[in-house]
């Protein structure tokens, strides 16, 4: 396949998975291991931050709000909030960046991963409707977001964005425009913390050999597809379930299970 083709694909993959609960690094690793071709850490980490970029483009207004509204003790509440998920998140990623803590390169933990994922939003959708609606999110609901943003960290095919809009959706945050928007909120400067960790780490071990252009390229396309999958996402979940997403990821992770040979 034809490399600038190969590029545009990654991106797209990377701009419609990342912020919808189905993972990105588990559509990455897959596309990787299906022939879309091996690319540098350096790479991904760039088209990662695309997506995070749309995502700060399409709540840029929200953004705005919280930090020239402090003096609103509402406004107050929700900024301490998510200042809380976001310092659990850093305290405990850098415990588990001491740690060493490498992501497996094999699809099998990846297809457990988007099974378990699956039955979770089954569970937390049948648990919220049995619940009267509800936008606040709780200070319980800010812990949680936190501690799944790590267990997503660790565990590829969980979906950062799945792991903390249905721990929100648990802890009492019953309405999910109000859960997908606080998951997403705390995910920018979560996202933009680890990207940027990572480049600083990917540029001090050197990137003489990269293709900047195909690392640009990507970068647009992720930026470009991600906005367009968020900003349908937001409107799709306003009267609909994410069941569908359920659906997709267990029946993606039964078919790597049967078709990829073991230790793929």
């Amino acid at each position: 396949m034809n490399n600038l083709l190969q590029v545009i694909l990654l991106g797209v993959i990377e701009g419609i998975t990342e912020f919808l609960p189905i993972s990105s690094t588990g559509h990455l690793l897959i596309a990787e291991k299906l022939g879309l071709g091996q690319r540098s850490e350096l790479f991904n980490i760039v088209i990662q931050a695309g997506a995070i970029l749309a995502v700060t483009a399409i709540y840029r207004q929200h953004i705005w709000q919280l930090l020239t509204g402090i003096a609103d003790p509402r406004q107050r509440a929700y900024l301490l909030k998510l200042a809380t998920a976001f310092g659990i998140t850093a305290v405990l990623g850098l415990v588990v960046a001491k740690l060493g803590f490498e992501l497996p390169d094999e699809v099998t933990p990846i297809a457990w991963a988007l099974i378990i994922g699956g039955v979770w939003i089954f569970g937390a959708e049948r648990i919220a409707a049995g619940r009267p609606p509800r936008s606040e999110v709780s200070w319980t609901a800010a812990i949680v977001v936190g501690l799944a943003q790590i267990v997503a960290a660790i565990f590829p095919g969980t979906s950062r964005s799945a792991a903390t809009i249905f721990a929100a959706m648990l802890c009492g945050t019953s309405e999910r425009v109000a859960a997908t928007e606080f998951a997403f909120l705390v995910g920018i400067p979560t996202m933009y913390a680890a990207s940027g960790y990572a480049l600083l780490k990917q540029l001090k071990l050197g990137a003489a050999h990269e293709s900047w252009a195909d690392v640009g390229i990507g970068f647009v396309v992720a930026t470009i597809t991600a906005f367009i999958a968020v900003t349908w996402l937001i409107r799709y979940i306003q009267t609909r379930r994410f069941t569908p997403f359920a659906v997709y990821r267990i029946a993606l992770g039964v078919a790597l299970l049967l078709l990829l040979p073991s230790g793929a």
